[in-house]
């Protein structure tokens, strides 16, 4: 510990090594995060820029804290059967999506208040008893939302599905209409895209290699930005969350339609057409799912995501090629007036930024992870630029926002390729809103509202919204080019660059520090130009 602050020191420079000359552990662990996030590192501008910064930061996390957890459910980062923490109300009363820690034991008088103004450290590797954390935490009157730590130790292979399957999901179905919107030769996009995420992935390894004591993106973002950059960050990646979700309901919606063409409904005076009516059937299965107590059973299903990927993919080849569908190759070379909405669905497909550092945590060797990055990258290219080829070849400029809609339906590999696209997302959708319904529970103003049934009624609540947006904006292809180029050039372009560029400043050489104002200048424009050609697509009622 001590060896730590002595590195710190140098770090920050001899001006600063007064601060830490306090008994006084509060104002030490605020003091440590006010030089986290101002410049400091360009006090030293002789370093290496490839050096090893070797700074290890216990930084003040307010919003959101569960973060880490919920997302390794997501991902399957941690072995399904992982469990949450049980949150005190009061003496008796607990919240029942968690268990309490073994190694927390604190009286209930330190949760007595709000979440958002909580202090915990993110020191993992340090005693669970009698540390600077623990007595900090036992010692303020914060409020406190102890989350167990993560189970690390990801083989290499399994760290590799792991990314796979956070790049290679529903964006696969997508592709071939993307080729369609831009032409063959946006494909150049789609492999200049997948350089520069996996680029800016290694970026994000670098920060979490350089300064240990960041674990998640919204610490990067704090760590660069303070609580602000925190904040951006989170809320971010939490709108992409809710979108995706709300793709799920109409991805459901779509394909049951197309087996079910005449399931539309009569409700009183109103007619509710086939979507509308397999939108609200789709909300009605997935709700039941949320309120689980458990959802380490789902995550075996999320890691199974890329097995369904492989299989709808393997289905679309066997309908192009073994039963002979036909071959209608479009005859688009360049679209240049329909190309930002093609960068925007390329862009959905590479944006698993979000989970990058949870991944690299996990991990049993973090430094292979640039390893892991380029696996995950490689397979997930050769699937997309097949899938495009052969999408667009089958079914020229015919092709549906999903490709699965464009499949016949008397044919068993359409029927397979369709199913599962209805299944998967069915076992995803709570596991894609668990993040966002934990981080809005810290937000509960007094202890009383942390229980059971709160969890239901905003698990309940964001169900219903997103179906709500679901059939407001049942446009599958139009939302997710509008998710590519808003959210998905911030998360996987923007962002990282730009921490990157302030944890690191003055230690990047003048191509380093060129490269990232590139790509953060191809993020605003591609964002800028998708995001307007999207919005623009949803309020003319195009899909």
């Amino acid at each position: 510990m001590r060896r730590g602050e002595m590195k710190l020191d140098e770090d920050l420079g001899p001006d600063r090594e007064d601060d830490f000359q306090t008994d006084d552990e509060e104002n030490q662990a605020h003091r440590v995060f006010e030089h986290l996030g101002d410049d400091s590192e360009s006090e030293n501008n002789t370093s290496s820029p490839s050096g090893d910064l070797s700074d290890e930061f216990p930084i003040n996390p307010s919003w959101p804290q569960s973060y880490r957890q919920s997302m390794d459910l997501l991902t399957s980062v941690t072995p399904p059967g992982v469990t949450f923490l049980r949150r005190n109300a009061s003496k008796g009363r607990s919240d029942s999506f968690f268990k309490k820690p073994e190694t927390l034991q604190d009286d209930d008088s330190s949760l007595t208040k709000p979440l958002v103004s909580e202090t915990i450290s993110f020191k993992e590797g340090e005693p669970t008893s009698k540390t600077h954390a623990q007595s900090f935490v036992s010692s303020s009157r914060f409020s406190t939302l102890e989350l167990p730590p993560p189970k690390q130790g990801c083989s290499f292979v399994q760290s590799v599905i792991n990314g796979t399957n956070i790049l290679c999901g529903i964006g696969i179905l997508t592709i071939p209409y993307a080729v369609k919107q831009g032409g063959w030769m946006s494909l150049s996009i789609l492999v200049t895209f997948s350089i520069i995420c996996c680029y800016t992935g290694i970026l994000l390894k670098t920060c979490l290699e350089n300064y240990p004591g960041l674990k998640t993106f919204p610490d990067i973002g704090q760590a660069a930005f303070g609580i602000a950059g925190r904040l951006c960050i989170a809320i971010t990646l939490y709108m992409e969350l809710y979108a995706s979700c709300v793709e799920y309901i109409t991805l459901m919606s779509d394909n049951l339609s197309s087996l079910f063409p005449n399931a539309s409904i009569r409700f009183g005076v109103a007619d509710i057409g086939t979507h509308q009516t397999f939108a609200i059937t789709a909300a009605i299965l997935i709700l039941p799912t949320v309120w689980l107590k458990n959802l380490s059973l789902l995550s075996y299903v999320s890691v199974g995501g890329i097995f369904s990927t492989i299989l709808v993919t393997v289905c679309l080849f066997w309908v192009g090629i073994i039963d002979e569908v036909g071959y209608k190759p479009g005859a688009k070379i360049l679209d240049l007036a329909n190309l930002p909405v093609a960068v925007g669905l390329y862009g959905f497909g590479f944006a698993g930024h979000a989970v990058f550092p949870n991944i690299y945590s996990s991990m049993k060797e973090p430094a292979k992870f640039h390893l892991v990055l380029y696996a995950s990258f490689a397979f997930c290219i050769f699937m997309y630029l097949g899938v495009a080829i052969i999408g667009y070849s089958t079914f020229g400029d015919a092709i549906e926002s999903q490709f699965t809609l464009n499949m016949p339906k008397e044919l068993y590999a359409s029927k397979i390729a369709t199913w599962t696209t209805v299944v998967t997302p069915l076992a995803k959708y709570a596991l894609t809103i668990l993040p966002i319904a934990l981080s809005i529970e810290e937000l509960a103003p007094t202890p009383a509202l942390r229980c059971h049934a709160t969890s239901v009624v905003v698990r309940t609540i964001l169900v219903i919204s997103s179906l709500v947006v679901a059939l407001c904006v049942p446009y599958f292809g139009s939302l997710m080019a509008l998710i590519g180029s808003f959210m998905s050039m911030l998360v996987a372009l923007i962002y990282p660059c730009a921490c990157y560029l302030k944890l690191h400043s003055g230690r990047l050489s003048k191509k380093q520090k060129a490269n990232c104002i590139l790509i953060i200048i191809i993020g605003v424009v591609s964002g800028c130009a998708g995001t307007y050609s999207a919005m623009s697509r949803i309020i003319g009622g195009e899909g």
